[in-house]
């Protein structure tokens, strides 16, 4: 008997993300969702990450209402998983306790089953609160520790031991967890370090514990990486479709399957089936642009590790602002940053702490103005980096945040938000439910925005046709 490796098909969250910078619109989809059910496709990732704030900022759409169609696409018995980032939730920012707690219960709300928890510093303390209230509200949790290799001349946490640490960490502090996954969202960590990380966490964690894997081919090395984890013994891999998959996005089912043809190892997805959902997912997206570079090996990013989901966001926004030309020095400039940052994995929001660092090291000069986000990171306001940061970062930073080192739980520092949030409804004569208050909590401006009506479409489509607005 072979071994059926479970997979998720993360085409319509993480591939919406990596290829199209997470700006897809609802109602070009959803027949592609439908066809891969129909397809036997049982377990999508269906929000969360970037798909939450991209549907208000770029698209006008609600996101709930995204995820009560995907729902009621799928049926009632198809696991719906989300992506979350610990204290930040579905936010860039820190949130205090009352909307970590409204996040659950307002996924498990609209449909969601499952919803994986990262911290991009591996500070396990930043999970401990999220992965209870996810338990709480009758969802799955899904604890997530972050992986990627380093630049070359770089040594620093990265390795297996420092992964187990960190998984011991959670098996000792009773964190609710249902899943474990290890998160390489630039598809840099080695695939003989990915065995080694997986075959010992396999001998830690209770007999049964679902183990997965997730990772991008952005250098090439994705099936590589599933090999290697999957004779470590996992039991699930993230796996995605055309048009979205390679490249920035996660390796393709089809190539996946030929990979394992011949071993003792297959699929539970029949590939049959999936490529007549392929053809129809490849019609859905036939008017959206695909940037070049997301359907490319890049490398260069196994020197600079930068997270597949990013690199077509930042160059989006390069485009847009036309210094699209500065990219491949800040790309490089992206191992200076992560080697005096404290070695935080390149996954949002540090991946965006690192890039935009790198950035204004080559607008302005190397380390002529320290970013706020990377300067708070450095300066333990995220979280405490996996190793101390360079010393001299640091002084610049608290020079140039005026404000010093902190070492305590970030959120100790956060107030309530939910008054805050029912306060700036109110004052835009906005209703109070809880979508709103979430909406505004954790979009701001660009929330408030969209429920008064203010939000535009901005979704990048090769054809002259207006983009629906519904």
């Amino acid at each position: 008997m072979k071994k059926r490796i479970k997979v998720m098909d993360t085409s319509f969250r993480d591939g919406f993300q990596s290829v199209f910078g997470a700006r897809v619109l609802t109602e070009d989809f959803l027949p592609a969702v439908k066809a891969s059910a129909e397809a036997g496709i049982t377990h999508f990732e269906a929000g969360g990450g970037a798909r939450f704030q991209s549907l208000f900022f770029y698209c006008n759409q609600s996101a709930f209402d995204m995820m009560d169609a995907f729902r009621a696409t799928v049926g009632p018995d198809a696991t719906l998983q989300t992506l979350a980032r610990g204290i930040n939730v579905v936010a860039l920012g820190i949130q205090p306790h009352d909307i970590i707690d409204l996040h659950a219960a307002l996924f498990k709300r609209h449909g969601m089953t499952t919803i994986r928890n990262f911290d991009a510093l591996n500070d396990m303390r930043n999970l401990r609160y999220s992965a209870e209230r996810i338990t709480h509200h009758g969802l799955k949790h899904e604890l997530a520790i972050t992986i990627m290799d380093l630049p070359p001349g770089c040594d620093g946490a990265h390795t297996p031991d420092f992964y187990l640490a960190r998984l011991r960490e959670v098996l000792d502090q009773d964190i609710p967890f249902d899943s474990i996954c290890f998160k390489d969202s630039t598809g840099t960590a080695h695939p003989r370090k990915v065995h080694e990380t997986i075959k010992a966490a396999r001998r830690m964690v209770p007999e049964g514990t679902m183990l997965r894997l997730h990772t991008h081919d952005t250098v090439g090395c994705g099936i590589a990486q599933y090999l290697a984890a999957i004779e470590a013994g996992i039991d699930g891999i993230d796996l995605a479709q055309s048009p979205v998959s390679g490249g920035t996005s996660q390796p393709d089912i089809i190539s996946m399957w030929h990979a394992l043809k011949g071993t003792d190892y297959e699929l539970d997805v029949d590939y049959d089936k999936v490529l007549v959902a392929t053809e129809v997912f490849e019609d859905c997206m036939r008017d959206y642009f695909i940037p070049p570079e997301s359907k490319q090996v890049s490398a260069i990013v196994a020197l600079c590790p930068m997270p597949g989901g990013a690199l077509t966001a930042n160059t989006m926004m390069m485009r847009d602002i036309n210094t699209l030309h500065l990219f491949p020095k800040v790309i490089k400039e992206m191992s200076e940053v992560v080697r005096r940052g404290g070695f935080g994995t390149s996954v949002t929001p540090v991946s965006q702490f690192y890039f935009q660092q790198a950035y204004m090291n080559v607008a302005r000069g190397r380390w002529k103005m320290i970013t706020p986000d990377y300067g708070d990171m450095v300066l333990g306001y995220y979280g405490r980096t996996p190793v101390p940061p360079d010393p001299e970062i640091v002084k610049l930073a608290e020079k140039q945040r005026r404000k010093p080192y902190f070492d305590g739980d970030p959120l100790d520092r956060t107030e309530p938000g939910i008054p805050r949030a029912i306060a700036k409804l109110r004052e835009h004569e906005l209703p109070v439910t809880d979508e709103n208050i979430f909406i505004a909590a954790s979009c701001e401006g660009k929330g408030i925005d969209f429920l008064l009506g203010k939000a535009k479409v901005m979704v990048r489509k090769t054809s002259k046709a207006e983009p629906a607005t519904a």
